[in-house]
């Protein structure tokens, strides 16, 4: 399954539609704003701003799953962001991640990348996944994984010619 047939809301609870996103190597994230790791926003304005021209974007999932470390609301954290870290990439609806009410596009993502010795769920805030331009997932990093490790494999990626 593609992730271009999942449904999706930005911040603001307004439809996105993924599909416009055909042929672009993504990076999904679920974010938080109280986490050890939420300086990882700035480095991922910095990597996005450097590949976007090749067709890559960053998706930002605000979840508070992980020990209450996003209590705002999704816009009240896109507006955290745009201030704290000068993010111009999309930061979409406040999401679970894992159990019963997991939205579904992390279901798919933990399904076609699953973490250390095949666990399916996500761990903590900043689990990032890179997603191909065909729309399938090719490796999922931990939040402790810096973007020095990503880029080899983004740019692979991006090298990648997408056919339709």
């Amino acid at each position: 399954m593609q992730i271009y047939s999942q449904d999706c809301r930005t911040q603001s609870g307004e439809p996105f539609n993924l599909r416009a996103l055909r042929g672009q190597v993504l990076l999904v994230v679920n974010v938080a704003s109280r986490c050890g790791f939420t300086p990882q926003l700035g480095e991922l304005e910095r990597l996005y701003r450097r590949y976007r021209d090749q067709g890559f974007t960053v998706l930002a999932f605000p979840c508070n799953q992980f020990a209450r470390q996003s209590p705002e609301t999704a816009r009240a954290f896109g507006a955290f962001c745009e201030r704290e870290y000068g993010v111009t990439f999309p930061v979409m609806e406040k999401v679970r991640v894992n159990g019963p009410g997991a939205h579904p596009l992390f279901v798919m993502l933990r399904r076609q990348a699953p973490g250390v010795l095949g666990s399916t769920p996500i761990k903590w805030n900043f689990t990032k996944f890179l997603v191909g331009r065909d729309g399938q997932v090719i490796r999922r990093f931990s939040p402790r994984d810096r973007m020095a490790r990503i880029v080899p494999e983004l740019e692979r990626a991006l090298e990648t010619p997408f056919s339709a």
